[in-house]
């Protein structure tokens, strides 16, 4: 539904555009925060036939899911919250992936910038960050992208009401360098370095 439907009629951001930002950042040492089904995983071009993979969320079905559809990699998993500080006992990662994760986290994006400050430690000095996520404001919503938001944001799935693309900006710059921001319908698609 997600990747078929709502990416292309709703937020008019096609998930090919979401596997393309994928293809051009992730490196042969990935971490994804909020990894959903693991569809961009198993889609993307990593670099190296044999990439070292890790796998981040709250929800341990996620978690689950994802590693079994990535299994071939031998992926590493982790249960965290990414609002609470995360301790990894592992070597950190060149590139981190978060991608359709912030826009589900509660309240404004300035609580949501505690995701940064709690992942960037467990990215490589120098390593790229990337995703996307769906704005709630300055940004146009077609009639029915903004019944789904406004029903999404009501059943606590959502929390994007108040997230533009300068408080994005903002979080971002705040912790990492060289971002980028683009959008792509009502979706901003940002990259940067760690």
């Amino acid at each position: 539904m997600v990747l078929s439907f709502s990416n292309r009629f709703l937020w008019r951001c096609p998930t090919a555009a979401l596997l393309a930002l994928y293809n051009d950042n992730v490196s042969a040492n990935h971490l994804d925060a909020g990894v959903a089904t693991g569809f961009f995983l198993d889609n993307c071009r990593f670099p190296v036939a044999q990439p070292r993979l890790g796998l981040l969320d709250l929800n341990p079905l996620c978690l689950e899911s994802a590693a079994k559809r990535v299994a071939r990699y031998r992926p590493e998993t982790f249960r965290a919250n990414v609002l609470e500080p995360i301790a990894l006992e592992v070597e950190p990662f060149d590139s981190l992936g978060i991608t359709y994760l912030l826009h589900c986290l509660p309240g404004p994006m300035s609580r949501k910038a505690a995701a940064f400050v709690n992942l960037k430690p467990h990215l490589k000095p120098g390593g790229r960050v990337f995703g996307a996520t769906i704005l709630g404001r300055g940004v146009h919503h077609n009639l029915l992208g903004r019944r789904v938001m406004a029903l999404y944001n009501g059943k606590g799935i959502f929390g994007n009401e108040e997230d533009d693309l300068d408080g994005l900006r903002e979080a971002l710059a705040a912790h990492f360098t060289d971002v980028e921001l683009r959008l792509r319908g009502a979706v901003a698609l940002f990259t940067a370095r760690g």
